[in-house]
């Protein structure tokens, strides 16, 4: 099992499945920075011929977005995930490290008993579904923010995002891939803990550094609330 480095000047293989506003602007951004991205969506690849254009992203079904990568990003509505291809991370690079960036809405995703009646944050279902585990990112990312607001790491308007996972070396790999997009990262803890992110919670949007999203963090309550109570 090979060692998935990240650094300054080095290039990943990357898989994107979703082309919505976080996989499209993931998409443009890495490819700026030298990634090998390939990206796909439900509607097949024909359907991204303009990003593909736009930013020399390789389009492929979905079935074949994680070959060969090492860090894959799943970024589709929460009720999608289970129609995601059986065994699409088969062909992934040993120790891939899955970014989950989805929220629970019960008006899109419909009713799911696991998360509001058992308490299963939105990451770890989709781990379940997926049968791996993931690390939680971009959720409460605005996509704009993506392209607009990177900064260098000593700028002091850099935002900071948190991110939430179980496998430590994966997390490693995550957040120094958001810290080479021009964002700093707060450890948010484990897949168990990373409700402290979900949609209602201080954090989630939030635009500020460091110290303002561990504050925030700390001070999210479980109990969903309003829209995202189900």
């Amino acid at each position: 099992m090979h060692q998935i480095r990240i650094g300054e000047g080095s290039v990943m293989k990357i898989g994107i499945i979703g082309a919505g506003n976080i996989g499209g602007n993931l998409t443009r951004r890495l490819t700026a920075l030298g990634h090998e991205v390939s990206v796909a969506n439900s509607r097949g690849p024909q359907t991204l011929t303009d990003l593909a254009e736009e930013t020399g992203a390789t389009p492929v079904p979905v079935e074949e977005a994680a070959r060969g990568a090492e860090v894959v990003v799943v970024t589709v509505p929460l009720k999608a995930v289970p129609d995601l291809p059986k065994g699409f991370l088969d062909g992934a690079a040993d120790g891939v490290a899955v970014i989950d960036t989805g929220n629970y809405y019960p008006a899109r995703d419909g009713r799911i008993a696991a998360i509001l009646d058992e308490g299963r944050t939105e990451s770890r279902w989709t781990a379940e579904h997926i049968g791996h585990t993931v690390i939680k990112a971009f959720n409460g990312t605005y996509a704009q923010d993506i392209l607009d607001r990177h900064r260098p790491a000593d700028a002091p308007d850099r935002l900071a995002l948190p991110v939430a996972g179980d496998d430590e070396a994966a997390k490693r790999v995550v957040r120094a891939l958001i810290e080479d997009l021009g964002f700093d990262t707060v450890d948010a803890g484990s897949l168990d803990d990373s409700w402290r992110q979900q949609p209602g919670t201080p954090v989630y949007g939030l635009r500020e550094g460091v110290a303002e999203v561990t504050k925030a963090l700390a001070e999210a309550s479980p109990e969903r609330t309003g829209d995202f109570k189900g």
